[in-house]
């Protein structure tokens, strides 16, 4: 057979015309076949492990997956020793941010960012014009990118102030090809009640936020395609008789968790697997938020070198403030994420879909490196690390009804997966012995994405 040489490909890919002054262009290619000897599969379809198998690779597909002594390996192939090596799908960011005022070197910075942890899709949640395009550059291999699904601009309180702001917003959204609607708060009843409407005569979906005026329970029967955050589910536990001012809930409900009435936990993730609505909990933004650590901790974390100077320390600043508030202290919060945790795990044991999302870049997620946390936190509410790793596999997949598209490993589906040294079946964190990572048919080997990621440090230590 022929062994074509991966780092010259690789090169290519990295280092295209234009590169440094904007998003990374793929010059033309001859088709590059891959072979994966002796790996272990992980199909996530099924918690099982294929061991010492051979997969091959064409045209940006898995074109064969089997054990190694029924699968050829073909000639002009470039060969990738798996030996002891675990082969996972990509995973999925199910509320991410791409930047959004087109500075082409921070967007290539992002995209990359979230491929060097094995996110190769990523859900945009707030979307604007040249997301569409990016979403099919993405799509053809024009750029260097996770899979891309967009929402369209935000519909909230102030863009959305008339019945008729949200027919003729809505309308528009689905003309221009977004994939969905993103909802913010501060929504009224009405006009949330007509953009559903609108929505299902156009077909066009809605995900996000859960307006105080229209509460979870509300949100469930307009059976959002996904509810993040878990936004409204603690405060849709507190019982009628307290007598709370549902306007003063505070942080995602933070300051309604000591008269949360968990007893209510059961009816809710009842409801939510009833509507089919999915959940993306963004645990690692609220446990880093309203969290027990100290925005300085945060901040010293490894991933924070890939992240401006001066985006830290507005970081530090936002959640200082936010730790310096009268209302706010590290039991409180303690208390407050064990609860989201809990709701987390009820939800996973009635059925309800999960989703895995981190709201990166956000506060102290950097993205892909926060979908580790996130992975983490789905642990700590008591989910195993198939469980787990189904929310970034299999689940997004089924939620935008593309089973079989990507999101596992199996002949026809798109090429994209972790190349792991360990089992992450074992232990979560696993997911991060990365020798590779692969997107679409293009071939990232660990020494190429730490060049690129060693360059993004440097470039921000001399900020």
């Amino acid at each position: 057979m022929k062994f074509l040489s991966v780092i010259s490909y690789v090169f290519l890919v990295f280092c295209a015309p234009g590169c440094g002054n904007g998003v990374s262009q793929q010059t033309e290619q001859p088709e590059v076949q891959y072979t994966i000897t002796n790996v272990h599969v992980i199909p996530m379809d099924s918690e099982i492990i294929l061991e010492n198998q051979t997969v091959l690779i064409s045209n940006g597909k898995f074109s064969a997956i089997g054990d190694v002594d029924k699968v050829e390996i073909p000639e002009n192939t470039v060969v990738i020793d798996g030996s002891g090596k675990f082969l996972l799908p990509g995973l999925a960011e199910m509320h991410a941010h791409i930047p959004g005022n087109q500075n082409m070197e921070l967007l290539e910075e992002t995209l990359f960012l979230y491929l060097s942890n094995g996110i190769t899709t990523i859900r945009g949640m707030l979307g604007q014009p040249y997301h569409l395009e990016l979403r099919e550059k993405a799509v053809n291999n024009d750029i260097l990118s996770p899979r891309i699904f967009t929402s369209g601009p935000s519909l909230n309180g102030n863009s959305v102030k008339t019945v008729s702001d949200a027919r003729e917003k809505v309308t528009a959204h689905q003309e221009s090809g977004y994939d969905f609607l993103k909802l913010h708060p501060g929504l009224t009843l009405e006009n949330f009640n007509e953009i559903v409407k609108t929505a299902n005569e156009v077909g066009i979906t809605f995900s996000g936020h859960v307006s105080i005026d229209v509460g979870v329970r509300r949100a469930l029967e307009a059976k959002y395609a996904s509810i993040d955050h878990i936004d409204g589910y603690l405060e849709g536990l507190v019982p009628e008789d307290a007598g709370a001012d549902p306007s003063q809930n505070g942080f995602f409900g933070y300051n309604f968790t000591d008269i949360a009435d968990r007893n209510l936990i059961p009816e809710l993730a009842k409801m939510t697997k009833d509507a089919g609505v999915w959940v993306v909990p963004t645990q690692s933004l609220m446990e880093r938020w309203a969290g027990t650590r100290t925005p300085e901790e945060l901040a010293d974390e490894p991933e924070m070198k890939y992240v401006a100077a001066k985006t830290r320390d507005n970081w530090i600043k936002t959640v200082s403030d936010y730790q310096n508030r009268p209302e706010f202290n590290r039991e409180k919060a303690a208390r407050f994420n064990q609860l989201r945790r809990d709701i987390i795990k009820a939800l996973h044991n009635a059925g309800a879909g999960l989703l895995l999302g981190s709201d990166a870049p956000q506060i102290f997620n950097v993205p892909g490196f926060s979908i580790q946390h996130e992975l983490q936190y789905m642990i700590k509410s008591g989910l195993t690390p198939y469980e787990a790793l189904k929310m970034g596999t299999i689940n997004p997949a089924l939620f935008f009804n593309k089973e079989g598209e990507f999101g596992v490993i199996k002949t026809g589906a798109s090429a994209d997966f972790l190349l792991l040294d360990a089992n992450p079946l074992d232990d979560i964190d696993h997911v991060q012995t990365r020798s590779g990572v692969m997107v679409r048919g293009v071939w990232l080997p660990e020494e190429e994405i730490q060049k690129k990621l060693d360059r993004i440090a440097a470039k921000y230590a001399e900020q």
